[in-house]
């Protein structure tokens, strides 16, 4: 990231959530060291979902898949202003995006402003496809601090092979869109930065993808692995170069996971995960909320943060992280970010 962004993000940090980042990060390694779950601070970063629902249907995404047992809806605004009131003294970022399109929340910006009202650097994940002028314009002036925008394709047929019932025209004229908003403007932010999932039917593009970003005007390139639900025998997603896959080649022609699954795991330290309606999960692989580790629309985030689902949560992962079944997929330590 440019200095010039990174400037911005520390310009939103007080002495309160650069101390509280650090009892974190003692409380974290002396957990590891004792095997025994100690949590001095409280999070540093969080995600919240403004909405389940999504106007594409991506063959590896819940919300793509319209697989999800738990209810759609929106985050209302009061939930959000119940959860700033509760963090905003030691959270650094907000991410407004979990599972679905942030854009189909009517509220969402709306949201975003509040947030970024409170000195919280916040990010959004979208897929472009509502980005008007319009909109663009709102997000700048909304304070929004980074924009992820997945672009996992060079041409239509390539991008509509995983971004299925997408139009890539609408991704370029959304980041177009973007760029000029904040030429208008004369705003630095967002940071706009392209996340190109790399699969199999993409990754001969990724050249293609950075002279892309740079013939619009995009800040940054980012590059992501791909989960897989079904891995283990092959899938025709898995990409032929390994650097960019999460999983590994055996030579008996099965698949496993790069990560060695330690038991160890910073984000259930600095990080947590709150779906619309107020159910706190452990981290973004819980996209089901199958771990709830309690609800902020009736217990304030302190006491989930600190209660026994938590601990015991923390307590599984120190000991026996790979049984955990949201563990088995996790990409810590696979990523690929340029």
């Amino acid at each position: 990231m440019k200095l010039k962004y990174q400037l911005i993000f520390v310009k939103t940090l007080t002495l309160s959530k650069l101390w509280n980042a650090g009892v974190l990060f003692v409380s974290y390694y002396l957990s590891l060291w004792l095997k025994k779950p100690l949590v001095w601070g409280m999070p540093a970063s969080m995600s919240i979902e403004p909405t389940t629902a999504c106007n594409l249907r991506c063959p590896e995404c819940p919300s793509g898949l319209r697989s999800f047992t738990r209810p759609t809806g929106n985050l209302q605004q009061k939930l959000l202003e119940k959860t700033i009131a509760d963090t905003k003294k030691y959270l650094t970022t907000l991410t407004f995006y979990f599972q679905g399109e942030p854009f189909i929340n009517p509220n969402f910006l709306d949201m975003v402003k509040t947030a970024s009202d409170n000195n919280i650097y916040t990010i959004t994940s979208t897929n472009a496809h509502f980005l008007t002028p319009q909109n663009a314009e709102k997000s700048v002036t909304s304070g929004l601090h980074k924009m992820i925008i997945s672009i996992d394709g060079t041409t239509q047929e390539t991008y509509q092979q995983y971004r299925k019932e997408g139009t890539l025209s609408k991704v370029i004229e959304g980041a177009k869109n973007m760029v000029e908003a904040k030429k208008k403007l004369n705003s630095l932010t967002p940071l706009l930065v392209f996340q190109f999932l790399v699969v199999k039917p993409n990754e001969h593009q990724i050249d293609e993808v950075y002279k892309l970003a740079d013939e619009i005007g995009i800040d940054e390139v980012t590059l992501k692995t791909a989960q897989i639900y079904d891995f283990e025998d092959g899938n025709p997603l898995i990409p032929e170069n390994e650097k960019y896959s999460r999983y590994t080649k055996l030579a008996i022609g099965k698949y496993k996971i790069k990560n060695k699954l330690l038991n160890q795991c910073w984000r259930m330290w600095q990080g947590s995960v709150i779906t619309w309606d107020g159910k706190v999960v452990p981290c973004c692989f819980d996209k089901d909320a199958q771990h709830q580790m309690g609800n902020i629309s009736i217990q304030s985030f302190k006491d989930v943060w600190h209660s026994k689902p938590y601990k015991n949560f923390r307590k599984a992962l120190l000991t026996s992280r790979s049984e955990i079944d949201i563990c088995k997929n996790c990409s810590e330590g696979t990523e690929v970010f340029a």
